[in-house]
């Protein structure tokens, strides 16, 4: 399924990402990583939800990236992947999940991740991207992260968050102060589950 979606991946991306899953499925029989209802479609629902990003996104190498609120390392780890030359930083406040993400980077090789155990909005770097999963609402977001966000651009799309979310948008989306871009993710992938998935992309946050 992912290489079908992203066909440019190299063998030891294919690799990676098929241990990722064997992982995840490994995990989650001991820590609720992921709906224990909702492993079975770990790959669609979780990996490529994830990946989604890099449909719309192709980062530049050296380019920050902090996943706020990243639970078991979604959508983080499976980007960090794709894009071996970017940086994630991996956050979340609950320790073991962040044991979780520590253990799976080690397995997989991945040097261009740094698990924090700590709420997102205390850490003290400052990051182009700041991503998330249907965290917490996006006004509230906004304002935990803005004065995280780097002011100098390397890529060609502007600094700001992007999030991963289900449903309805438009009545948060009318609570934010800046401007953002909505990616409807229906439109490059068939799976009846990305239907009303959507990306949002926030920036020039005041």
């Amino acid at each position: 399924m992912i290489e079908h979606y992203f066909p440019e991946i190299n063998p030891s991306q294919h690799l990676q990402f098929q241990h990722l899953e064997m992982l995840y499925k490994e995990w989650n029989s001991k820590i609720n990583v992921v709906s224990r209802k909702d492993i079975d479609n770990l790959e669609i629902h979780h990996l490529l939800f994830s990946l989604s990003i890099a449909k719309f996104f192709k980062f530049q190498p050296g380019t920050r990236i902090m996943d706020a609120g990243t639970g078991g390392g979604l959508p983080g780890i499976p980007l960090a992947i794709y894009f071996p030359q970017v940086e994630f930083t991996l956050v979340d406040s609950i320790g073991k999940k962040i044991k979780v993400v520590e253990n799976i980077c080690k397995e997989l090789g991945l040097i261009n991740v740094i698990p924090i155990c700590s709420r997102f909005e205390t850490v003290e770097s400052k990051f182009h991207f700041i991503i998330g999963r249907a965290v917490i609402a996006l006004p509230e977001l906004i304002l935990m992260v803005r004065s995280k966000l780097l002011k100098q651009e390397i890529n060609t799309f502007p600094n700001g968050i992007l999030y991963l979310k289900g449903g309805e948008v438009e009545e948060e989306l009318k609570q934010v102060s800046g401007k953002y871009k909505v990616y409807s993710l229906a439109n490059h992938f068939a799976e009846p589950f990305f239907d009303t998935k959507k990306l949002i992309h926030l920036y020039k946050l005041s």
